[in-house]
């Protein structure tokens, strides 16, 4: 595999705290790539970088080798690079196939109208969609009406629905049902392998992540720690010390 994304040397300060200092790491195409560390550490905070959300201070991002680090949050997204975030961005008085449809890229009149132009095909792709993510039962419903585990579901197909070539997620079983967690790690690996969608991970419940990675970094203090395949990351004594013997 080859490396899809590539963060160089990247920096980022708020003010006179350094959330990531001199960060460099590769996310490989067509393969699941995990981020861990202690809260605080700075993985967000790169996570936003990548999409743009953050500019950085110094160091390169480079998307299927084009550099991104200077390129607005849509122009990043139409290049197929997405993320999802901790706390779900839903529209809790739409049901799920208005979520859906409304999540699309080219959507830029005014959402009646937006729904006005969806063809056959968008409402189509909309329903199959729900339905990989196991929510076709709950089309109709209003989203805000969805468990917050079942919004971390509609947030996934949402972003399916853009077609994304890399997806960013931040902490996806955060907060979900532990008896949702399988399904959802299902329907990630899923995306990953019949869709062909490279996955880019943040996730602090070691057993999903040790699971679906095939490469994980570990941050602390803003700052690369570790980085390797899940047996070694789950053995390397800087981890542990640093991240996992803080549980």
């Amino acid at each position: 595999m080859s490396a899809i994304i590539e963060v160089s040397g990247v920096s980022k300060s708020f003010g006179g705290v350094k959330a990531n200092t001199d960060i460099s790491m590769s996310v490989e195409k067509g393969g699941i790539t995990g981020l861990i560390g202690p809260n605080g550490s700075g993985k967000t905070t790169l996570f936003n970088s990548i999409v743009g959300f953050h500019p950085i201070d110094s160091g390169s991002i480079t998307f299927e080798g084009k550099e991104i680090s200077r390129m607005l949050v849509p122009e990043i997204a139409r290049l197929g690079l997405l993320r999802t975030f901790q706390q779900t961005r839903i529209y809790g008085a739409m049901n799920c196939v208005e979520n859906m449809l409304i999540s699309l890229p080219h959507r830029k009149l005014s959402i009646w109208d937006a729904f006005r132009k969806n063809s056959a095909e968008d409402r189509e792709r909309a329903e199959r969609l729900l339905e990989f993510v196991g929510l076709y039962q709950k089309r109709f419903l209003q989203a805000s009406s969805l468990s917050f585990g079942q919004q971390k579901l509609l947030e996934f197909a949402m972003a399916l629905m853009n077609e994304p070539t890399v997806l960013l997620l931040d902490e996806p079983t955060a907060g979900i049902n532990p008896t949702l967690i399988n399904g959802l790690i299902d329907r990630l690996k899923l995306a990953n392998t019949e869709f062909g969608i490279t996955l880019f991970i943040i996730e602090h419940n070691m057993r999903v992540i040790m699971n679906m990675a095939d490469t994980i970094y570990c941050l602390a203090h803003g700052q690369m720690l570790a980085s390797g395949k899940p047996e070694d990351i789950q053995d390397d004594q800087r981890v542990i010390d640093a991240y996992l013997g803080a549980h």
